[in-house]
């Protein structure tokens, strides 16, 4: 799978989810940026997360990463406006993100791996800037987990910046096991596929489709579908139980941070259950632009 096949087979995955892709470019600002700039509302999310040091919400996005203030408005985090694809909280106030430059600004149209220790006001390129696309990042085991869209394939790195090619696929999410860093899962657009061997290999997908995955709790895997609907499972997958709709309709991202703590971007807000999606409250509001 050349690159341009890859980025196209990745297109398509998205939109077979039905959620909009970005530009690969850095010529993405679109009507939305207005509004994030105006701190009332963000929208494109792709990636969410909780600090653990102060448990402060992060909210990565297609013109820059926010949190919320002390009003509950979106806040932009440092001065970057740039487009966050992929974006994983590692540790206290170290943040793994991927992407692309926002419209006018210099450098590679892909960011490669990025890093910051300062919860997100500055960022760091730690490798493959201007070669490849994380849409999807992942943080376990002492290792990043990617998905690079650009190359269609799983990779991984201990360090950040030398990394282990894996499996190519067609794939929009990755989750990875708190018990096993071998254990990998990806959604594709025929049901969730399975590694047994750290990202080298994945057996055939099965059935159901989700658009995202978050695994915090060994027992506590979440997915939500296409439509947004919240799902878990006990099993790694192997089964899983429908558990609720998540207010606002198509989802962007999905986060759980622990067996019953769980983080849900959707058209109209992102959303936080700590009951393990039996009730949901707004944590932010969100501008519906279509999609991812």
């Amino acid at each position: 799978m050349n690159k341009r096949h890859a980025a196209a087979a990745a297109t398509a995955l998205t939109l077979a989810f039905t959620v909009a892709a970005c530009s690969s470019g850095g010529d993405g600002a679109d009507s939305s940026a207005s509004s994030a700039e105006s701190g009332t509302t963000v929208s494109h999310i792709h990636g969410l997360g909780l600090d653990p040091s102060d448990q402060r919400l992060y909210v990565a996005t297609h013109e820059g990463v926010y949190t919320p203030d002390a009003n509950g408005k979106p806040e932009l985090v440092g001065e970057s406006k740039d487009d966050f694809m992929g974006f994983t909280v590692a540790q206290d106030k170290t943040f793994y993100a991927s992407g692309h430059p926002s419209s006018g600004s210099d450098g590679p149209g892909n960011k490669g791996l990025i890093k910051s220790t300062d919860a997100g006001k500055t960022w760091t390129s730690l490798s493959l800037s201007g070669e490849s696309d994380f849409h999807a990042l992942d943080y376990a085991h002492d290792t990043v987990y990617g998905y690079d869209a650009t190359n269609g394939l799983l990779r991984t790195s201990e360090d950040g910046s030398s990394w282990k090619d894996g499996a190519q696929l067609e794939a929009l999410d990755i989750a990875v096991s708190p018990n096993d860093a071998d254990l990998v899962l990806a959604t594709t657009a025929d049901g969730v596929a399975r590694s047994t061997d750290g990202g080298k290999t994945f057996a055939k997908a099965e059935q159901p489709v989700m658009a995202y995955l978050s695994w915090k709790a060994e027992d506590a895997l979440y997915g939500i579908d296409p439509s947004g609907g919240l799902n878990r499972s006990t099993d790694g997958g192997a089964t899983w139980k429908t558990l609720t709709a998540v207010p606002g309709g198509q989802p962007q991202a999905l986060n759980s941070i622990d067996s019953e703590h769980v983080l849900a971007a959707t058209q109209d807000g992102v959303y936080e259950s700590k009951d393990g999606g039996k009730t949901f409250t707004k944590r932010l509001a969100v501008e519906s632009t279509g999609g991812h």
